[in-house]
Order: structure tokens, then C-alpha cells, then sequence
């Protein structure tokens, strides 16, 4: 195993609260950019004179290249050094924005997208691997907190804050605004943030696994788009998800085979960060699927105006954004396992809550529910992030940090998928095969209330999963334990 070639200086207490605040900066202006477009969207098509299928693509290209991109971005971390990447993908974020608020016509404005995705990627790729490094085990679960919850707070200011700058300034300005904010945040990360360890030796880029990567997950993500609007069985869904399937099992072999692979397979023996991805990716199906039925259930049903679904939809992120510094600060004191399981287990209740939802629900009613749901998200999400890059080498952080950032987006994608097709199946076969646009409202009760008990079997399996590496962890140390015994009887 290759090691450091440079470790970071220990840092003082206020160095570090820098350094927390200044990757906070970065990784909140990524964050709020994602949420913030979509509010954009009627006004662009209506701007550039177009259909909403093509505007939907400056969306769609700032997420391909951004998922696309994270293992081959989060390797060059490891091997260059985190800080100035993370750095440079601030600059390009920053400069691409002032690029999109100035694009004249739709075909650049999707152009500038995907070079903020490239930006983006190594923002939210590279943030919690920078934040792992600079503090110490005992102190980590904090720090990662603060993170979540900055990015919680990302999530839920994104829509509102969107809505509020198009109102009063217009599109262009919901790009403009990244300017100041992203010139504040690179002159932080230049002057606060210590350089980051390189691995020492010979390093060689694995080129070809990164391409495979780019195909298995843009082919992944641009299939799963074409089967939610024309339909799983459609010509370009099969093909670009059957692409992905072989380019997946391609980049598998290479990758067992190469000395130096973009991602070391043998890093998912490790339960502590395998298990803890699939519990995160899991929770994230939920999450994607959530945001995705919620809002067609509170205007469908509620008939709650715009402004209104906007402001429910954010006690969730919210409340896990508050929530989240404090489960850190718990999980460094009592543990990852004890904490991350109370909040599974508030989350499965919470669902379980939300899936009583019905045509008399009150907003105090959606409020108790979704309180469970956000405290328990809170509860999990920090501490399994703690978990998983506390099991990372020093070596293997960006990779790490990537593979988070990774279970987050495809999480999300298979969620709007699954819990979309879900959502749709039983309101179809309550409805005798209605759509779900001119379904009747009992109908949507019905299928709304079905989903979420899904949804609460998913996160049930996160749980297990959760629950399998600790226990690992918990016998490989009585083991230990026994042997030292035995060794000290034998003296």
C-alpha cells in the first residue's frame, strides 16, 4: 500500500473552523445551484423560445458530467492533492456561472452547465475528503455533521431562494449571484486550507477505467432519464442501459486486473464502508423518491399553491440540517452504530407516519410526520458518513468522499425511478389503469399511502445493512480480544 507523501500540519482550533467554513462555502454553493435551476426552468423555455424537453437537458448535462466525472476527479485527489483541485474546480464553478449568465441561446446555456457540472464535481467530490483529513477521529463526526448540514441547508433554500431571484432580478441573475460568493470562497480555500497529502511513488492514472466510469454512469443516468419519460421498455432506454450494464462489468475486470485501478475493488471488503454505502444509497432512494411524489400529492390532493408546497417541502431538509451537527457530535462520543440506527428507525417511523396521509391531512399533520423524517435523516446521514471515511485510509479519502457523493446522486436517480413506477403502478391498479395526471384523488391517496410503506421496507433493508458491519466490527474485536487472552495465558 502506497502511503502519504505529506501529511497535513496539525492545526489549531480556529485554523480548522476556517478551513470547515470555507469547504462549507464551496459545498453550499454547489448544493443550492442544483435545487435553484429547476425553479428556472418555465422561464427559460419561455426566454429561448423552446420546448421544456431541451431546456430539461441544462439540467440533465450538469448532472451526466458531474456523476459521470466524481471517480476519476476523487482519484486525481488522492494522487495531486485535494486543495488545489478542489480549488480549481471553485474557479471553473465560479467562471462557468458567469458564462451561463451570459449565455445567448438554450445550446450554450447547456454547454456552460456542463462545464459548472465539471466544476461541481470536484467541489462535492473532494469537500468531505478535505474536511476528514484536517480533523482528527475524535473530532470528526462534528465536523462531518456540519458539512450535512450545510448541505441540507443547500437543499431546502434552493427552490425558495430560486423563486425569490427570478421574481425580483430575473434567470441570469440565479447563475450571477455564484460570482462574489465563489471569489469569497477561493480566496478562503487559497489561505486557510493546508496543502493535502499526495501519495508518494510513481502514481499512473487509470485512463481507461475513467472512461468506463464516464460510460457506465452517464449511459446509467442518461437510460434511467429516457425510461421515466417514454417508458423502461422504449428503444433508448434499453440501449443505454444495456451500454452501462457491459461497461460496468467491463470497467469490474479492468479494474480487478490493473495495479494502479481508478478504484480499488478490494476497498468494499471493508463492511464499514461498503455496508455504509449501500445503507446511504438506500436512504437516498427514498430521499430522491420522496421529493418526487410529495409535491404531486400536496397540490393533487391538497390543492396547496406553489409557494406553499415550497415551504412544507423544506421542513424535512431542514430539521436534518439542524439535526445533523449534533448527531456528529453524539456519534464522536457514543459511536456511529447506536446513533445511525436511532435515526434508520425514526425514518421507517416517519414514513410509516407519512403514509397515513389522506385528503384531511393538516399542516400541523404534515409537519408531526415529516418531523420524524428529518430528525431521523439527521441521524443517520452524519454518522454513516463518519462511519465510511473513518474506514477509508489516508490514501483513499477522495476515493471515499466520492463514492458518497456517488451513492447520493445514482441513489437519487434509482429513486425518482423506482418510487415514480411504484407511485404509478398502484394508482393504476386501483384506477383501472388510469395515468397518474387524470387519476382521481382516492386513487392518488391510495397509491401516495402504498409507497410510502415501500418506501419504509427500503429503508428496513438499509437498516440490516447498517446494522451487518457493526456487528462485523463487533466480532472481529472479541476475536482480537480472545486472542490476546490466550497469548497472555500461555505466557
Amino acid at each position: 500500500m502506497s502511503q502519504l507523501q505529506a501529511q497535513p500540519l496539525t492545526l489549531s482550533k480556529s485554523q480548522k473552523v476556517w478551513v470547515l467554513v470555507s469547504v462549507g462555502l464551496g459545498v453550499f454553493m454547489s448544493t443550492l445551484d442544483v435545487g435553484i435551476i429547476n425553479v428556472a426552468l418555465p422561464s427559460l423555455v419561455q426566454t429561448f423560445h423552446t420546448d421544456f424537453p431541451t431546456t430539461q437537458w441544462a439540467v440533465l448535462s450538469y448532472q451526466l458530467v458531474s456523476s459521470g466525472l466524481v471517480l476519476g476527479a476523487t482519484r486525481l485527489g488522492d494522487m495531486w492533492g485535494k486543495k488545489y483541485l478542489y480549488l480549481g474546480g471553485l474557479i471553473i464553478f465560479t467562471l462557468s456561472s458567469l458564462l451561463c449568465g451570459m449565455a445567448p441561446g438554450i445550446e450554450w446555456l447547456i454547454g456552460f452547465r456542463a462545464l459548472q457540472g465539471l466544476g461541481g464535481v470536484f467541489i462535492s467530490g473532494l469537500g468531505l475528503a478535505i474536511v476528514t483529513e484536517i480533523f482528527p477521529s475524535s473530532e470528526r463526526g462534528r465536523a462531518v455533521g456540519i458539512i450535512g448540514s450545510v448541505v441540507s441547508l443547500g437543499i431546502a433554500l434552493g427552490p425558495s431562494a430560486g423563486g425569490l431571484i427570478l421574481d425580483w432580478f430575473g434567470w441570469r441573475t440565479i447563475f450571477l449571484i455564484n460570482i462574489p460568493l465563489g471569489i469569497v470562497t477561493s480566496f478562503l480555500i487559497a489561505r486557510v486550507v493546508p496543502p493535502s497529502g499526495r501519495i508518494a511513488g510513481k502514481q499512473k492514472f487509470d485512463y481507461f477505467g475513467a472512461m468506463l466510469a464516464v460510460l457506465t454512469l452517464g449511459n446509467f443516468g442518461l437510460g434511467m432519464t429516457f425510461g421515466q419519460s417514454q417508458g423502461f421498455s422504449s428503444v433508448n432506454a434499453l440501449v443505454l442501459l444495456s451500454v452501462a450494464v457491459l461497461s460496468f462489468l467491463s470497467f469490474l475486470v479492468v479494474e480487478s486486473i490493473l495495479e494502479q485501478p481508478l478504484l480499488e475493488l478490494n476497498l468494499f471488503r471493508n463492511l464499514h464502508m461498503s455496508m455504509g454505502l449501500l445503507s446511504g444509497w438506500l436512504t437516498f432512494t427514498v430521499i430522491g423518491g420522496a421529493l418526487l411524489i410529495t409535491p404531486f400529492f400536496l397540490e393533487r390532493v391538497k390543492e396547496y399553491p406553489t409557494a406553499k408546497v415550497g415551504l412544507l417541502l423544506a421542513v424535512s431538509p431542514v430539521l436534518s440540517g439542524l439535526i445533523a451537527p449534533l448527531a456528529g457530535l453524539l456519534s464522536d462520543r457514543f459511536g456511529s452504530r447506536l446513533i445511525s440506527s436511532i435515526g434508520l428507525a425514526l425514518m421507517i417511523g416517519g414514513c410509516l407516519g407519512i403514509s397515513t396521509f389522506d385528503a384531511q391531512l393538516t399542516e400541523l399533520g404534515y409537519v408531526q410526520r415529516y418531523f420524524i423524517y428529518g430528525i431521523g435523516l439527521g441521524l443517520f446521514q452524519s454518522p454513516n458518513n463518519s462511519a465510511v471515511m473513518g474506514a477509508a485510509s489516508q490514501e483513499r479519502l477522495g476515493i471515499a468522499s466520492g463514492l458518497l457523493s456517488l451513492s447520493r446522486t445514482s441513489g437519487n436517480t434509482v429513486g425518482v425511478a423506482l418510487i415514480g413506477a411504484v407511485f404509478g403502478g398502484l394508482i393504476a391498479s386501483v384506477a383501472a389503469g388510469a395515468d397518474v395526471s387524470v387519476a382521481p384523488l382516492p386513487a392518488i391517496v391510495t397509491g401516495f399511502q402504498g409507497t410510502f410503506r415501500f418506501a419504509a421496507l427500503i429503508l428496513c433493508i438499509a437498516a440490516i445493512a447498517s446494522v451487518l458491519r457493526f456487528e462485523k466490527r463487533k466480532r472481529e474485536h472479541l476475536k482480537d480480544k480472545a486472542v490476546n487472552i490466550f497469548k497472555q495465558g500461555k505466557h
